[in-house]
């Protein structure tokens, strides 16, 4: 599984690095992956990160 952030998008809430910071990080003013595949047992956090982004600037491809 892969989670991807839309810079354009992101607002830097801080809310998926509180979330999952398993692979979430915020650099400067944004969200940024930094565990590119999502590590095993962190799926579901990644997935509820994207679920709760407030602006859907958070995707997530299956493998």
């Amino acid at each position: 599984m892969r989670a991807i952030v839309d810079e354009e998008t992101c607002i830097g809430c801080g809310l998926c690095p509180q979330i999952c910071p398993e692979v979430f990080r915020t650099e400067g003013d944004k969200a940024v992956v930094y565990a590119d595949p999502v590590p095993d047992g962190f799926e579901e956090s990644c997935k509820d990160a994207a679920n709760q982004c407030p602006v859907n600037a958070i995707s997530v491809e299956e493998a």
